[in-house]
């Protein structure tokens, strides 16, 4: 029996993450199994992990042993733990923290509503089947706000950078085919989703592996025929698959936001090579500027990695002129992380404390770039999705085209009519503080 028995989940990571706890969370509930926000309100926790950096990995161990105070203090009866750190570690999770009662691969996802049930019946539970069994069809239950979703159009990854465990993770490219992810989306537009931000490990590889080419630009001609959806924006671009294609694609379909994230990672070519990449500073520049002349108003987003094994101070100064250089409207810089039976752990690694300085010195020159941005913006009107009220502010905050859920900036606002959330409303930019920008709603 589920009736009354009470389940949260805790997704940690990325948005590919958050979307197979949705699937869970459905399945769950379809069980019987009442869904509670609050881990505190819960008798089962599932800690959906994270286990891409250490930084990441070291959240995830964080909050498990976080929930399994609870535990002990008697307030939840059992702790699950899924996702990416489970697949890594498996078995070692358990024999680590014996507070944790069931621990499932990406495999078993599907089986989550077993997991819980043993969990609560004080059996442990353990299973790692093949990684690719990962539903990645399945129905699920939103867990962002209203108004916005991520579709996930394909998982797993063959780019095989060497400082990146995502391919042992996750497993191969595996694409959804279009059917499932038009159907997807059309019910999340009935649902009055109205942005949908498109994710995959690569998403510009979409539909090679079971099209025998780039699929990308089809599909998305193809979501935005569907009424209801406003918003579609592109996230998690591999660079060599930039086509022109994609790029008319994007220039010319009015719902797909002029907005790109293309994660970079390092502009030297040599750099580039020992991380399994192609591309130079060149050819970067080369396609960054071809972007931005043919899509006027682009933004794009961007990660960097300083300290990767081997990098010269001659090669993160070009790195670091780069960025300042190309003068990204978001970027994210990290210090490498060492990432056991990775091909870069074998290599000679950059003291850590140099790594974290040089992402410290590229993020103080990206504070300047985003300044300059912010200012040319202020007398401009833009278009925003409503996402909240501030008490502290005494202002509405949303996102325009500019801002990606999660990560980016957001635009506060006043407004002399009443506004509601998920509605889009004009705002006439006025001023800004730090990276956020500051206006007044106009009609």
């Amino acid at each position: 029996m589920t009736e009354n028995i009470k389940v949260s989940i805790v997704s940690l990571g990325c948005a590919k993450n958050r979307v197979d706890a949705e699937m869970m969370l459905y399945k769950l509930r379809e069980a019987g199994f009442v869904l509670k926000d609050d881990p505190a309100d819960g008798d089962a926790v599932i800690i959906n992990t994270c286990g891409f950096i250490e930084s990441a990995k070291q959240e995830s161990i964080e909050e498990i042993l976080e929930l399994a105070k609870l535990k002990e203090e008697g307030k939840i009866k059992a702790l699950i733990v899924s996702g990416c750190l489970a697949e890594r570690y498996k078995e070692d999770i358990k024999k680590e923290m014996p507070e944790v009662d069931a621990v499932i691969g990406l495999g078993a996802n599907g089986d989550i509503v077993e997991a819980v049930k043993k969990a609560l019946a004080k059996e442990d539970f353990m299973s790692f089947p093949d990684k690719e069994l990962m539903p990645l069809d399945d129905k699920r239950i939103g867990s962002t706000l209203p108004h916005y979703a991520y579709l996930k159009v394909a998982d797993g990854c063959d780019n095989k950078c060497t400082y990146c465990a995502i391919p042992m993770i996750r497993g191969r490219f595996r694409s959804r085919t279009m059917e499932s992810i038009l159907a997807e989306a059309k019910e999340l537009a009935e649902r009055g989703v109205k942005e949908l931000n498109v994710i995959a490990q690569d998403t510009t590889r979409y539909g090679e592996d079971i099209y025998g080419k780039l699929m990308l630009p089809e599909l998305l001609k193809e979501l935005c025929k569907i009424e209801g959806i406003e918003w579609i924006r592109v996230l998690y671009c591999y660079p060599d698959r930039i086509t022109d294609e994609l790029i008319d694609t994007i220039a010319n379909e009015d719902k797909i936001l002029k907005y790109i994230d293309l994660p970079l990672q390092h502009c030297n070519q040599r750099v580039l090579k020992a991380m399994n990449r192609r591309g130079s500073k060149e050819s970067l520049k080369a396609l960054i500027n071809k972007i931005r002349e043919r899509i006027p108003s682009v933004v794009l987003r961007t990660t960097l990695i300083t300290g990767f094994p081997t990098e010269t101070d001659e090669e993160f100064d070009e790195l670091a002129e780069f960025a300042k250089e190309m003068k990204f409207e978001r970027l994210g810089c990290f210090p490498y992380s060492t990432e056991e039976d990775t091909p870069a752990a074998e290599l000679e690694q950059v003291d850590k404390d140099i790594r974290g300085y040089r992402a410290d010195a590229i993020m103080r020159s990206q504070e300047l770039v985003m300044e300059d941005y912010c200012q040319s913006r202020i007398g401009s009107t833009v278009k925003v999705l409503v996402e909240g009220f501030d008490r502290y502010a005494e202002c509405f905050f949303g996102r325009s085209y500019a801002d990606a859920p999660e990560v980016d900036p957001n635009v506060f606002f006043t407004s002399e009519d009443k506004v509601t959330i998920g509605e889009f409303v004009n705002v006439e930019i006025s001023d800004y503080l730090e990276c956020d920008l500051i206006g007044e709603v106009v009609k």
